[in-house]
């Protein structure tokens, strides 16, 4: 992943073919033309569970376009720091409720959440070219 730097607060990274933006609001000095690298990061915890729920449901020939993932940050007024992120499975009618508790547990094998749960080592490190 490459990660470069373009027009005021935005910052862009490039991962096999794709082009990821972000910036920052207006109100911290960016354009807001962009998700914050902090909405990405949270994005990824609901998406990565969608995806998940999504495989399971297509498994079983269950409809999936009518199921939303509600997700809400729970943040530490002291510390400004997320204490619990919870993801709301909103299913609709008729789905079928023997598949409720399975599809949680799809839900919690996101990588995303298992890589938090232990999270990796970051180095930092800076050469000059």
């Amino acid at each position: 992943m490459e990660i470069y730097f373009e027009g005021k607060k935005q910052v862009t990274a490039l991962h096999h073919g794709h082009t990821i933006r972000t910036d920052q609001p207006l109100e911290s000095g960016g354009e807001g033309s962009a998700p914050t690298p902090f909405d990405l990061f949270l994005a990824s915890i609901g998406t990565c569970a969608g995806i998940y729920v999504k495989s399971f449901c297509d498994q079983r020939g269950i409809p999936s376009e009518n199921i939303r993932i509600i997700q809400n940050p729970e943040y530490n007024p002291e510390t400004r720091m997320i204490e619990k992120i919870k993801l709301d499975i909103q299913l609709p009618d008729g789905f079928p409720v023997k598949y409720k508790d399975a599809l949680i547990n799809a839900a919690n094998l996101c990588a995303v959440k298992k890589h938090l749960l232990n999270p990796p080592e970051i180095e930092v490190v800076s050469t000059i070219k």
